[in-house]
């Protein structure tokens, strides 16, 4: 068993080895090794292209229950910038009055975390939802908003936002069996509060 002093003299030792783990000082500049994580600006670099979605936002929408019957709701998504912009935190809640409801209740209820994953080169979209339901997601920017899909045996359900001439995230849900034929079942407009 090594002694406390063998161990003592080796802690110097040990921390310089951890501190060169992820990087090594080369004639006076850093390099990132081989399999060690790349350094978070490239991250902050993605991550602030979708910084103008924090805040809160207000709106309203509908959602098709089932065809020919649409559900009216409002309410909101609220957006954080968390671990120093590595991350947004995206928390959405609506309320609605469902077929034989005498007032308003929730009706839609989430939490998302929105990352970029530098080795992939994606944006990870992690949802959950008051129901139990989550998912894992790659989210595509556009040229003026993003989209993410889910693919169920069925089909495929995507979603659509994009900023509107004043700034509104205007968000639409469609989905299709075949990936050519899309039904709109879904639309919000949300306009971020000052």
């Amino acid at each position: 068993m090594p002694s406390i002093r063998r161990l003592a003299a080796a802690l110097p030792l040990l921390a310089a080895l951890a501190a060169s783990a992820g990087a090594q000082e080369i004639a006076g500049r850093t390099e990132a090794r081989p399999g060690a994580p790349p350094p978070p600006t490239v991250q902050l670099e993605a991550m602030a292209k979708l910084r103008y979605m924090v805040g809160e936002w207000r709106g309203s929408g509908w959602v098709e229950m089932r065809p020919g019957q649409r559900l009216e709701f409002r309410g909101g998504e609220r957006v954080q910038e968390k671990l120093g912009g590595l991350a947004l935190l995206v928390e959405g809640r609506f309320t609605g009055r469902p077929p034989g409801a005498t007032e308003e209740v929730p009706v839609h209820t989430t939490l998302a975390v929105i990352s970029y994953e530098p080795r992939a080169r994606k944006y990870e979209f992690d949802t959950w939802l008051a129901t139990g339901v989550s998912g894992d997601y790659e989210l595509t920017l556009t040229d003026d908003g993003w989209r993410w899909d889910i693919r169920y045996p069925g089909g495929t359900i995507r979603y659509t936002m994009r900023l509107g001439a004043e700034g509104e995230w205007i968000e639409v849900g469609e989905r299709s069996a075949d990936g050519t034929a899309w039904a709109k079942f879904f639309e919000m407009t949300l306009r971020k509060e000052p």
